[in-house]
């Protein structure tokens, strides 16, 4: 086994064990379905460490040619914002003394989804972009991030993250990275679930 699929793996295990990735419950997401397994990123940011050690692991799988092409690691608040952070500090204490500093940009998420300050938005003109997610789901809003980068004169170069769903629906045709992967049951309808059914409760956490 390779040391990266060394590192997928052990960051699976790792992934249960600080119950980010939980497994065989009775979950329901508040959109009117429910499920047997739920990622829970809030449980990654709980403990600095926690994300220092995920962050490093997943350094480590991403090639090594697209680190060093890097300007900027940037990711949607509240979750890619944090490793986005974490990650781009990493990278600096790599880099040769005197070198131009790593930098790192978030994009505040609302209802009409993510957005970049004036501030942060002239840090991405010319600059090549790592963009960083805690979990990609869908990939809609990495998707949204990418194009918010080169509105500002920026290149993606790759995305990455700790967590894939292996549910993205969208492709930035460039190299995307994941630490873990992992494709969950499909959700039922509330109304046909069969758990509610034979009265399992809903976990809670």
């Amino acid at each position: 086994m390779s040391k990266r699929d060394a590192l997928r793996r052990k960051a699976l295990q790792n992934l249960q064990k600080h119950e980010v990735l939980m497994l065989n419950g009775h979950f329901d997401f508040g959109n009117g379905y429910h499920g047997t397994a739920y990622l829970n990123p809030h449980q990654l940011f709980r403990h600095p460490s926690t994300i220092w050690r995920f962050a490093q692991d997943l350094i480590d799988v991403v090639p090594v040619t697209l680190l060093d092409e890097t300007d900027v690691v940037a990711g949607p608040v509240m979750g890619g914002a944090l490793l986005a952070h974490t990650m781009a500090g990493l990278l600096d204490s790599r880099r040769a003394l005197g070198g131009v500093p790593m930098s790192f940009v978030p994009f505040r998420v609302g209802e009409d989804g993510p957005a970049v300050s004036r501030f942060y938005r002239a840090q991405l003109a010319g600059k090549r972009v790592l963009l960083a997610d805690d979990i990609r789901n869908t990939g809609q809003t990495i998707t949204r991030c990418a194009e918010l980068v080169c509105e500002a004169g920026g290149t993606v170069i790759a995305s990455c993250q700790i967590c894939d769903r292996l549910e993205s629906v969208t492709d930035l045709k460039v190299p995307n990275i994941a630490l873990a992967e992992y494709r969950a049951p499909a959700n039922v309808l509330e109304a046909d679930c069969p758990q509610c059914k034979s009265g399992v409760a809903v976990t809670s956490f």
